[in-house]
């Protein structure tokens, strides 16, 4: 099998996105996973903040500025994070499986 390229995530400089040949097993292979877990992590610790503000009286419009701002770049993140995995499945009917240890793999209890 020979390796597809995997959306990085992060971009370049220049807002273009960045891509790595790869069997999953490298180091640049694990940051971009840890990296993505973070930013789904941090999309749903904004998500809870969020509710909070939105519950309490008094929120200024700026504090709801600053909100709406981080929560599009989460989902952007988001994304991007679900653009890379969908990339990475195999195709239907293939007896291709996902790389072990790829945390996206695991199984949830």
């Amino acid at each position: 099998m020979s390796a597809r390229p995997q959306l990085l995530p992060w971009s370049d400089p220049s807002g273009k996105p960045c891509y790595l040949v790869t069997d999953h097993h490298g180091y640049v292979s694990q940051v971009a996973d840890e990296m993505e877990d973070v930013q789904l992590r941090t999309g749903t610790e904004l998500l809870a903040i969020g509710r909070e503000m939105l519950n309490e009286k008094k929120v200024s419009a700026g504090e709801l500025r600053f909100l709406g701002n981080r929560l599009c770049e989460a989902l952007r993140d988001a994304l991007r994070v679900a653009e890379s995995r969908g990339k990475r499945l195999p195709e239907p009917g293939s007896e291709a499986r996902c790389p072990v240890g790829a945390p996206w793999a695991r199984r949830r209890p």
